[in-house]
């Protein structure tokens, strides 16, 4: 589904992305590890188009889209939660669920199936985005994200700042995505023990480089716990 190939991205004058490939396939969830600052973020903001690579490219679905912009790659069925969730504080749960929808239709409906995966949200469809609890939040940009129906999902860091319970929830739903496997997920997490669980593929960056790479089921074994120790 998402094939990155031999990228390079720089701010300035620093070399932040060197020569990094990963392939998501759909019905699997690759999960993107490392410690802070060693370029996680910048590479899926790169696979989005919100930061341009100097060299590399990006092809999604069979097709080229390291040229295309973030709203083009949107509608190509990439959907992208960033790290810190960014909902729309002051507009009501279901406001920011159409604006998930936007780029639909008019009159387009709200998936039922969001409800399902978070029941939460129903029960606080016309609260504001801002007076919900920082896991609720979450769970809302994940849904504002699958609202449209992606092929890829990519998650930064979900389980940020986020309490035990909800993490579950999150993680669950994670599962649910992946086997139906019309799906790549790609997951930036910092939280080992939650990687570990869900992954069937991992990568490991280090300074902007990969560093190891294998099967989810491999990771204990190929002590990747102590190269993303901090």
């Amino acid at each position: 589904m998402l094939e990155v190939k031999n990228i390079h991205q720089y701010y300035g004058g620093s070399h932040i992305l060197r020569d990094v490939s990963l392939t998501a396939q759909a019905g699997r969830v690759t999960v993107l590890l490392g410690r802070n600052g060693v370029g996680k973020t910048t590479l899926l903001k790169s696979i989005m188009g919100l930061v341009p690579i100097k060299s590399g490219s990006i092809e999604f679905d069979g097709q080229p889209v390291q040229k295309r912009t973030p709203y083009e790659r949107a509608r190509a069925g990439m959907g992208f939660v960033p790290q810190g969730r960014e909902i729309f504080a002051r507009l009501t749960v279901e406001e920011n669920l159409r604006m998930g929808l936007a780029y639909r239709s008019a009159g387009t409906p709200i998936p039922p199936e969001l409800f399902e995966l978070f029941p939460v949200l129903k029960q606080m469809l016309h609260r504001r985005g801002g007076d919900l609890s920082g896991g609720q939040q979450q769970q809302l940009a994940i849904a504002r994200a699958l609202a449209p129906g992606p092929k890829l999902l990519i998650l930064d860091e979900p389980t940020e700042g986020i309490q035990p319970s909800i993490i579950k929830d999150i993680g669950r739903v994670i599962q649910m995505l992946a086997q139906r496997g019309d799906m790549a997920i790609l997951l930036c997490e910092q939280y080992y023990d939650f990687a570990q669980e869900l992954a069937d593929d991992y990568i490991v960056m280090e300074r902007g480089e990969v560093l190891a790479r294998g099967l989810g089921k491999d990771m204990e074994a190929q002590g990747v716990r102590q190269l993303v120790a901090i």
